[in-house]
């Protein structure tokens, strides 16, 4: 069943109850007041009998029959249409009485004591309702009985009358509220229609629906939230797509990094084993089985230094980048002269909270990198500055600079800009991906960028804090 439906049946059903509930109290009401209001009628009545009958038989001591009942005819007439049924008795006798339909309702069984009255209501064959009073006078040492009968058969057809008007008014009621409370449950509910369509076509593959939001209340704030949630998961997928991408990607050029050095291996060996080769050819044969291990030696170290680092589980130390960097390039200085390469720094003093190893190997890494970029010579410069919580540090070179389509790859393992002239400078791709990962492990970050003037600049923020 659909909420609206569900809405709509509890609308009807709190009507039904409260205004079937209110309109019975108040027409039981109305006719209970207007019950009363026939008792007090009929007790004036009998009030002024007795009046009339006492003063008769003040004026003759002796109680005499014909004069009250002449006296009770000339009341009945003066108030014909006031009495359905009128009596006059002593127990044992009747004084008076006037016969008619209602007379036999009179026939009490319980005769009230002098000075009270009795009410009592009842019904003839043909369904007339009558008011009947009962009461009783001590006089002359003997006791009158006075018993009347009113009509009310008109305050049960009114209120007969009245219900049944209620209960017309009530069915049009509950037909206007069904209409109108459907009409209203459904443009409550529309936002969660909205809600649950985009529901079904992110289930069905597409994660760019959206709920529409139509109002500022719960449902709303559901809607709301509900996007929020579509937007968060929709990024994660794209982040999970990317990430598959990243590790096919990875997996791709792990093969295609063991494959040559394997292939070559296996070659040379078989030359080997053949014993065909030349002393000369032995000698190379042998050194490039060398070479090839040794790179297949270095990959797999490359690989363990990734692995640990994702465990980011590695003390950090009070280190002075600036003297780390100047230490760097003293040693690389005489190094790099010989290929016509200069390096300078300027960096600001003080100290952070570094792992000093995991630095230098970054700060080497990304050197290798700038270095390969150069063209006959060039110049590398390093700048540090401290930052509130750790420091800066600028790698840039005047070199070839980096392709656009690039910069958005450059940490990814064994991704390389240039893959013919990386492999033949023996890298594998893995050195700003250990980049990234030192960075992340300071709880900072490694960004690229091209110099205007030409060549690149590679900016690290390590945010380890400061003591």
């Amino acid at each position: 069943m659909k909420f609206r439906i569900k809405m709509t049946l509890c609308m009807l059903s709190l009507l039904s109850v409260l205004f079937g509930a209110g309109g019975s109290l108040l027409i039981a009401e109305s006719f209970q007041d207007t019950l009363e209001r026939e008792k007090e009628a009929a007790f004036a009545s009998c009030r002024m009998v007795w009046t009339a009958l006492q003063i008769v038989n003040g004026l003759d001591p002796y109680l005499d029959g014909d004069a009250l009942a002449q006296t009770m005819d000339q009341l009945y007439e003066q108030d014909r249409t006031g009495w359905a049924a009128l009596r006059l008795r002593t127990e044992k006798d009747t004084l008076y009485s006037v016969e008619t339909g209602a007379a036999r309702l009179l026939q009490s069984k319980e005769l009230p004591k002098p000075g009270s009255c009795l009410f009592d209501i009842a019904a003839d064959a043909d369904g007339a309702r009558y008011l009947l009073l009962h009461s009783a006078v001590e006089t002359s040492g003997d006791v009158l009985y006075l018993q009347t009968a009113h009509d009310i058969s008109a305050l049960y057809t009114t209120r007969q009358n009245q219900q049944q008007t209620y209960l017309r008014i009530f069915s049009v009621m509950v037909l206007l509220c069904a209409a109108l409370s459907y009409t209203v449950s459904k443009a409550l509910t529309r936002p969660l229609a909205g809600l649950s369509q985009a529901s079904r076509a992110i289930a069905s593959g597409s994660f760019s629906s959206r709920a529409p939001v139509l109002s500022e209340d719960e449902i709303g704030a559901v809607s709301a939230d509900f996007n929020a949630m579509a937007a968060q998961m929709e990024e994660t997928i794209s982040q999970l797509h990317q990430a598959v991408e990243r590790q096919e990607r990875f997996v791709g050029s792990f093969a295609h990094e063991m494959k040559t050095p394997m292939t070559s291996l296996i070659g040379y060996a078989e030359l080997l084993r053949s014993g065909t080769l030349t002393p000369d050819e032995q000698s190379e044969a042998t050194g490039y089985i060398y070479s090839e291990g040794k790179r297949l030696e270095n990959l797999s170290r490359k690989l363990l230094e990734l692995l640990v680092l994702k465990r980011g589980d590695l003390p950090l130390v009070e280190v002075s980048p600036a003297d780390l960097i100047g230490e760097l390039v003293e040693r690389l200085r005489p190094l790099f002269a010989k290929t016509g390469v200069t390096l300078s720094s300027d960096c600001r003093k003080g100290t952070c909270y570094l792992e000093p190893d995991l630095v230098w190997s970054l700060l080497l890494n990304l050197t290798d990198n700038a270095q390969k970029a150069l063209v006959q010579g060039g110049h590398i410069r390093y700048q540090c500055d401290m930052l509130d919580d750790g420091c800066r540090i600028q790698v840039a070179d005047n070199g070839r600079g980096i392709p656009a389509g690039a910069l958005d790859h450059l940490t990814e393992a064994f991704y390389r800009v240039d893959k013919a002239r990386s492999r033949k400078q023996g890298g594998f791709g893995l050195g700003l991906a250990l980049c990234q990962e030192i960075a992340l492990l300071h709880n900072g970050s490694i960004a690229f960028a091209n110099q205007p003037a030409g060549g690149a600049c590679v900016t690290v923020e390590l945010r380890g804090g400061r003591p």
